[in-house]
């Protein structure tokens, strides 16, 4: 099974987000989030959140990529258990109990995203707002071995 972990290749996440994801917490997509979202709420970061965040488990901030990764099933059951009480605490759920099949379906949805590619794929998330709601898109950015010359230093000792 396969599920994703944030990524950041520079610092701009820190600057995009309120709350930037930690790099390596598992991610899910988030989308429920913005739901109720109007054009007035697509301001800043805020916008910038609902436009490209993937939202992270553990720190429920966002980052723009996440890497396609291994986890276990044992895994999966405690952030479903996490994102559950998440939806009790922050978005009134009656009980986390009632939350959980909700957050094991997000999951599903996520390692389903997943599921066709290679590890270290990294997939990046679109958002936009239409009349129907809001409508994602996902781009896979396939990982490609490095050449030695890319990460070697070449040098000679000096005597």
């Amino acid at each position: 099974m396969k599920l994703a972990r944030a990524v950041h290749l520079d610092d701009s996440d820190r600057n995009v987000y309120f709350a930037p994801a930690r790099t390596g917490e598992w991610c899910a997509t988030g989308g429920f989030e913005f739901s109720d979202w109007t054009q007035a709420d697509l301001v800043g970061k805020p916008r910038q959140a609902f436009a490209h965040g993937w939202l992270g488990l553990e720190t429920f901030g966002r980052v723009t990529f996440v890497a396609v990764t291994p986890i276990e099933p044992a895994e999966i059951e405690r952030l479903a258990e996490d994102l559950a009480r998440h939806f009790h605490e922050i978005y009134g759920a009656p009980s986390p109990e009632a939350a959980l099949p909700v957050a094991r379906e997000e999951l599903a949805f996520m390692a389903e995203l997943c599921e066709d590619h290679d590890e270290n794929t990294l997939l990046a998330v679109q958002r936009e707002l239409t009349e129907a709601g809001v409508r994602e898109g996902f781009r896979a950015i396939e990982a490609t071995p490095a050449q030695l010359e890319q990460v070697a230093v070449h040098g000679s000792p000096q005597p």
